[in-house]
């Protein structure tokens, strides 16, 4: 891919219904040069498709923090296991560093998400958690 192929990702991924006429003229290019390049791109599967993301009603009573959990390797596929089971906790990547595991987790209080993390270091193999609390969201592509 090349910059023109990831500018055009980067609108779709943005608004996938937007025209290839409206994001031709926003690229400066020719609007058969977009189509062209969508459908190559969808061809070589680069594109995988497309689909509809529903957002959650704004609800801004809900804290969002983000967990890092240092975990022994052996136990790491039983606390993920575990980890399944707090509907709190929306997101777990795999991580390389200090820490292993990074967990983002929101609930309607503070307190909840305090409640989460001091479960969360009594998993057995979960040897040090590092919590941070979200302000807000500056990007935002999921």
């Amino acid at each position: 891919m090349d910059k023109l192929d990831r500018q055009i990702v980067a609108a779709l991924q943005h608004n996938a219904r937007e025209s290839t006429t409206k994001i031709a003229a926003r690229l400066g290019v020719a609007r058969t040069t977009v189509h062209e390049r969508i459908s190559r791109m969808e061809a070589r599967g680069v594109i995988a498709g497309y689909s509809v993301v529903l957002r959650e009603p704004q609800d801004d009573s809900k804290v969002q923090v983000v967990v890092l959990l240092e975990v022994q390797q052996k136990e790491t596929a039983r606390i993920i296991k575990r980890l399944e089971a707090y509907p709190e906790i929306k997101l777990c990547l795999s991580i390389n560093g200090e820490f292993d595991l990074l967990l983002s987790a929101e609930a309607p209080r503070i307190e909840d998400l305090d409640i989460l993390v001091d479960e969360l270091g009594a998993i057995p193999g979960v040897q040090r958690t590092n919590t941070f609390v979200v302000f807000g969201r500056r990007i935002d592509r999921i």
